[in-house]
């Protein structure tokens, strides 16, 4: 594939693979620019009723128009190697963000607003993103989130192979209803993200097991072991925003990811507002130590100098 010319687009290097295809960097000859190119496995687009489903959900994830949602510039479809020119993002995943350096608590919340900004935009389309989870979201060198991979898990749930070819690490993040193969809608999105919420806390994910049908099972039954353990500096407000995403009834979760915006950007303003009075105080507490007299019978060390 490396060297190769497809439509207008010239392959660089690839870049990435998974369970949803293989992500190549390429050359856009017709418009001097580079862009990711994701070709999708067979089964997504080999039958007619998939084929033409992947190009109503492909164009509807494309009408979305966020800066936190990777742009999708075209959908090829013909020919025996179907594929998405999308944005190229320079960057990391959040998950080697989290695992190559321990986040400050306002990098924590500005990243989840990021993610539910472009999960509202999504939602407000009637678009489900149904794979959310730390591989799927890029951070780029300035701290932008940017979404990836909107619609293509429907496309995949469709073709019959999501459970075929899911890893564990995917089945981590499914909401209990996905699991119990029940309708699932927006609020299977948000558990997704509490998941995702939890992990990029703690570092770790909220619910275990070393086998898919372990997994599954804890998703079911247990309770995550409470964060605190891991982040006693959470407040009641950031705890409630995760033990809400985290239901596993969806009628006991937010409604709605603009309500969760809508708290997480209110826990942001506390944030900010407990940095700036704790800086006010270690600023405080450095003058008046700068300010206190030194003790009689020492001479200041410039004076010792001089002599």
């Amino acid at each position: 594939m490396l060297g190769k010319t497809i439509s207008h687009y010239r392959i660089l290097e690839k870049i990435g693979e998974g369970g949803m295809g293989v992500v190549y960097r390429a050359y856009d000859t017709k418009l001097d620019r580079e862009v990711a190119l994701k070709f999708l496995p067979p089964a997504l687009t080999s039958g007619g009723t998939d084929r033409a489903r992947f190009i109503r959900e492909a164009r509807a994830a494309a009408a979305l128009n966020h800066p936190n949602v990777c742009v999708i510039y075209e959908i090829e479809d013909q020919g025996e190697n179907p594929f998405i020119a999308m944005e190229l993002i320079e960057g990391i995943t959040l998950k080697e963000k989290f695992r190559s350096e321990a986040l400050e608590m306002e990098t924590d919340v500005d990243f989840a607003i990021q993610i539910a900004e472009a999960l509202s935009a999504a939602h407000q389309k009637g678009i489900i993103h149904r794979d959310i989870k730390s591989e799927n979201i890029m951070i780029t060198e300035s701290g932008r989130v940017k979404v990836t991979d909107f619609g293509l898990a429907r496309i995949a749930g469709a073709a019959g192979i999501t459970r075929a070819s899911s890893t564990l690490g995917a089945v981590a993040y499914m909401p209990p209803e996905h699991l119990q193969g029940r309708k699932v809608d927006a609020r299977a999105d948000i558990f997704s993200f509490g998941v995702l919420l939890y992990e990029m806390l703690t570092g770790r994910l909220p619910f275990s097991g070393e086998y898919e049908s372990a997994m599954i099972y804890s998703i079911l039954n247990d309770e995550p072991e409470p964060v605190q353990k891991y982040r006693p500096d959470l407040s009641s407000e950031f705890l409630h925003i995760l033990n809400r995403s985290l239901e596993k009834d969806p009628d006991h979760r937010y409604q709605a990811s603009e309500d969760m915006l809508i708290d997480l950007r209110r826990l942001k303003r506390d944030v900010e507002r407990q940095g700036l009075k704790t800086g006010t105080d270690q600023r405080n507490a450095r003058k008046q130590a700068a300010g206190q007299k030194k003790p009689s019978g020492i001479l200041p060390a410039r004076r010792v100098l001089s002599k």
